[in-house]
C-alpha cells in the first residue's frame, strides 16, 4: 500500500489566519484606500487624477500585496497602474518591489515607523527606465488621511516633486 496516498487527509488542522508579526506594525495599511492626488515634473505639464490603491495581506506571511490605479478625474479614463509587494521587518526597515504599466520596475528599501505611522521608501533599483534614475516616497497616516508623496530624478534633473495625494480608506 502507498503510505503517501491518504496524507492529505489526515494532515493537522491549521491554526486560524491571523496577521503575521512581521505585518502588524502597517496592519493600519490594510484595506482598499481611494483619494486624489496631483502631479508634476518640470518636464511635463501639471495634472490631477483619482486613485485607489489597495493592500491585502496572506494570512500568516510576513508580505503585504500592493495595487494602485489612477484615472482621469474628468472622464473616468485609465491613466497608471501598479502593483507590488511590501516586506516589513520587524527591526523597522522595509522592502518594497513594484512594477508599474509602464514597464519601470522598482526595488525600495526604507523604514517605517509604527507609531507615527511613516513609512519612507528610497529606490535601490530603477529598472527598465531610459531616463528615471531615482525615486522616493513617503507615506504617512495622519486622521484617517493616508497621504503620500513622490519625488523622482532623471537622467537631466535633480530629484523633485513628482507626486502627491490624500486618500481614506473605503
Amino acid at each position: 500500500m502507498d503510505e503517501n496516498k491518504n496524507k492529505g487527509s489526515t494532515a493537522p488542522k491549521t491554526s486560524p489566519a491571523v496577521v503575521h508579526p512581521a505585518v502588524e506594525p502597517l496592519s493600519y495599511l490594510l484595506g482598499t484606500w481611494r483619494g486624489q492626488g496631483e502631479g508634476g515634473f518640470p518636464t511635463i505639464h501639471s495634472f490631477s487624477y483619482a486613485e485607489e490603491l489597495h493592500f491585502s495581506h496572506s494570512p500568516n506571511k510576513p508580505v503585504i500585496g500592493y495595487t494602485q490605479k489612477t484615472w482621469k478625474l474628468s472622464s473616468g479614463e485609465p491613466m497608471h497602474a501598479e502593483s507590488g509587494y511590501w516586506r516589513p521587518k520587524p527591526d523597522g526597515t522595509i522592502e518594497v518591489v513594484i512594477a508599474q504599466s509602464t514597464g519601470l520596475v522598482e526595488v525600495q528599501k526604507g523604514a517605517y515607523n509604527a507609531e507615527e505611522k511613516v513609512i519612507q521608501l528610497q529606490s535601490e533599483l530603477v529598472g527598465n527606465a531610459s531616463k528615471v534614475k531615482e525615486i522616493r516616497r513617503c507615506f504617512q497616516l495622519v486622521d484617517g488621511v493616508l497621504s503620500y508623496d513622490v519625488q523622482m530624478a532623471t537622467n537631466s534633473i535633480t530629484l523633485q516633486p513628482h507626486l502627491k495625494a490624500a486618500l481614506k480608506k473605503l
